[in-house]
């Protein structure tokens, strides 16, 4: 198993991809700590049902006090922290529109929660990695930072930045043993993207027609990608950025 007997913390993981993420971890024999503002006692449930060992955990990324609260309560149950996977993003609840109408306040809620986030979660797992000398982290981008796509300034910036970011963390954590890799899916038909009919009407026809592969994209086709860079056949892989698109973006 990719992830057995390891510990795996899922941001996000409420319902969509992140749910979809921390099903695959468990399956592959992780201990999965589920965390979102909402949603994670229904992750957690259809964990348990299935046989798998897993906890939720309720917290705002953008709160350093719940993020910290939330990697104690993780290593205090298990012992370890082998997996973080950042998920927990602001996405297709956006409203697409005008860079130039896009309020401070917006701009910086999505900052918050997209980029100092994950900052926030590896800061407060990064301590207990470096003592193990090993661990996993998996950043969850997006390939509309490589794209620069049009009307989400904010949530194109965000994910530029985390991509960033991972490869300056796996430049500070590599002497550590912990490898800092990050997914790029492209769009996908999560339970948020079909709930906001004018992202879905902008995004959806357009993504299928320009990828190599011409169909929808299901939180399926990305959690393999997660599963490999958070597992054992992925140990000399570091600061990489992997898209999972269908053949939308290269690089």
């Amino acid at each position: 198993m990719a992830s057995e007997k390891k510990t795996a913390i899922v941001t996000g993981a409420g319902a969509g991809i992140g749910r979809a993420i921390a099903t695959r971890l468990a399956a592959d024999g992780a201990r999965v700590v589920a965390a979102d503002i909402h949603g994670v006692h229904e992750t957690v449930a259809l964990l348990r049902q299935a046989g798998h060992e897993a906890m939720a955990i309720e917290a705002d990324v953008s709160d350093e006090a719940q993020v910290r609260a939330m990697a104690s309560q993780a290593h205090s149950a298990f012992g370890t922290i082998d997996i973080l996977v950042n998920n927990a993003a602001l996405s297709t609840a956006l409203r697409m529109k005008p860079f130039e109408e896009i309020e401070v306040s917006e701009w910086l809620k999505v900052m918050a929660v997209n980029t100092m986030g994950p900052f926030l979660c590896c800061k407060a797992v990064s301590s207990v990695m470096r003592a193990q000398k090993s661990g996993r982290i998996v950043n969850m981008t997006s390939g509309v930072a490589f794209k620069g796509s049009p009307f989400l300034m904010h949530y194109v910036a965000s994910k530029g930045a985390l991509m960033s970011m991972t490869r300056a963390l796996a430049n500070e954590l590599g002497d550590s043993g912990v490898t800092v890799n990050a997914v790029s899916p492209g769009y996908t038909l999560s339970e948020g993207a079909l709930a906001n009919a004018e992202f879905h009407r902008r995004y959806g026809p357009a993504a299928v027609q320009g990828r190599a592969l011409k169909r929808e994209a299901y939180p399926s086709d990305v959690v393999g990608a997660v599963a490999f860079l958070a597992g054992p056949d992925s140990t000399f892989i570091t600061g990489q950025i992997l898209s999972v698109d269908g053949g939308l973006v290269y690089h």
